[in-house]
C-alpha cells in the first residue's frame, strides 16, 4: 500500500499544472461553467449563471441536504468504485422528500470518474454538474459538485489556494432558496474543498480555512456551508471552526471528539495505514449564516463494496480488509432556511 501512496504522489506532483499555464490567479475567484443535460442533444452542455434577481427560488422547497465524499484517487478501478459511489448514493437521494433540494460534494475525482457521473440517467434528470473534465482543476484530481436541478445557480467560481503544495482549492457555488413561512428569498454560498494533507510544518489548514471563511462571508451572502475532506489530523483542526467564528455540525448536535461516532476515516483503510495511524474524524461541515438552522448530521458510505469477483479480489490484495470503494465515509447535513 505504501508503494501505490508513493506512486499516486508522484504522478500528481508530475501532473500539476504550472502557474504560468493557468488561467487563474492565487487566492482569487475565477469563474468556471457548469453543465446542464440537454436530453434532444444527448450531452451535457454549458450553462451561464443566472443574474440573481432573475433567478428562481422553488416554491415549497426551504430545506437542503449536502452530501460530501471523498472517493479514493489512488485505488485502481476508478469506474467500478464510482460506479458503487454513485449507486448508494442515489439510493439515499430517492429517499427524500420535494421539500429538500440536494448538493453532492465529491472529492479526490479523476477525469474517469466525472465521465461516470455524467453518464448516470439519475445525475442527468435531477443535477446540474459543475465539470465534464479537469480543466479546472490543477492536477489530475480534484473537488467536483453536483446541484439539484430545481436551484438556480447564480455564480461558479474556484479559489485555489495560493498557500498549497497540493494544488488544493475552494470551489464555491451561490443559490437561492426561499424561507418556510414568508418565502424571503436568501443567497446560500455552498463551498467544496479538500484542504491540505499530511502535517507539513508550517502547518497550511489555518491558511486555508481563513481564505475560504473570508468568501463565505462575502457580501450578499446571507448564509454558506463548507465541506469536504478537512484532513482533521493535528490538534490545531480541532477549532479551525472557532477560529474562525464558523459552526461545526457535528458537533453542533451533540458529537464529541474522539468517538467512534464521528470518524470517518480509517474504518476502511488499508490495514497497515488503520494500525499505524487509527482512525480520525477527517470529513467535516462548516456552517454559518443566521438564516441556516442544522436539522440533522450523519455519515454514510460504510461498507459499500465493488462490485465483480476480479474488482474485489485486486481491492483486497492490496491490504484491505474487505473490497471498500474509498478509505473515506461521507457525511451528510441538513438545513432548513429560516427567517
Amino acid at each position: 500500500m505504501d508503494e501505490l501512496i508513493q506512486k499516486a504522489i508522484k504522478q500528481n506532483n508530475e501532473a500539476s499544472k504550472p502557474g504560468s499555464s493557468v488561467p487563474w490567479e492565487p487566492d482569487q475567484p475565477h469563474a468556471q461553467p457548469f453543465y446542464t443535460y440537454d436530453s434532444p442533444k444527448q450531452s451535457w452542455e454549458p450553462a451561464k449563471c443566472k443574474p440573481l434577481q432573475e433567478a428562481n427560488a422553488p416554491q415549497g422547497v426551504s430545506r437542503l441536504a449536502l452530501f460530501s465524499w471523498n472517493i479514493d484517487f489512488m485505488l485502481p478501478l476508478a469506474k467500478a468504485r464510482m460506479d458503487a459511489a454513485l449507486e448508494h448514493l442515489d439510493g439515499l437521494v430517492s429517499k427524500l422528500g420535494p421539500e429538500t433540494a440536494v448538493v453532492i460534494y465529491l472529492q479526490e475525482c479523476v477525469g474517469e470518474d466525472l465521465t461516470t457521473i455524467g453518464e448516470k440517467g439519475w445525475v442527468r434528470d435531477k443535477f446540474h454538474v459543475t465539470d465534464v473534465d479537469g480543466s479546472n482543476w490543477a492536477t489530475r484530481y480534484g473537488t467536483t459538485t453536483l446541484v439539484d436541478r430545481r436551484l438556480d445557480i447564480t455564480s461558479c467560481f474556484r479559489v485555489h489556494y495560493q498557500k498549497t503544495r497540493m494544488q488544493r482549492d475552494a470551489f464555491f457555488v451561490d443559490v437561492v432558496l426561499v424561507t418556510r413561512g414568508q418565502g424571503q428569498r436568501k443567497t446560500i454560498r455552498l463551498c467544496n474543498t479538500h484542504l491540505e494533507s499530511l502535517a507539513f510544518e508550517p502547518p497550511l489548514r489555518p491558511a486555508q480555512v481563513q481564505l475560504m471563511t473570508r468568501y463565505m462571508r462575502a457580501d450578499g451572502v446571507d448564509g454558506a456551508l463548507a465541506a469536504g475532506d478537512f484532513n482533521a489530523i493535528q490538534p490545531f483542526d480541532r477549532t479551525l471552526h472557532s477560529d474562525n467564528d464558523l459552526k461545526d455540525a457535528y458537533l453542533e448536535l451533540g458529537g464529541r471528539e474522539d468517538s467512534d461516532g464521528g470518524y470517518t476515516w480509517g474504518q476502511q483503510a488499508a490495514t497497515t495505514l488503520r494500525d499505524r495511524f487509527g482512525c480520525s474524524r477527517m470529513d467535516k461541515v462548516y456552517f454559518t449564516g443566521d438564516c441556516l438552522w442544522l436539522v440533522s448530521f450523519g455519515r454514510f458510505g460504510a461498507d459499500v463494496l465493488v462490485s465483480g469477483e476480479r474488482e474485489r479480489e485486486r481491492i483486497v490484495s492490496l491490504g484491505f480488509e474487505k473490497p471498500w470503494i474509498t478509505d473515506h465515509l461521507g457525511v451528510v447535513a441538513t438545513v432548513e432556511v429560516v427567517e
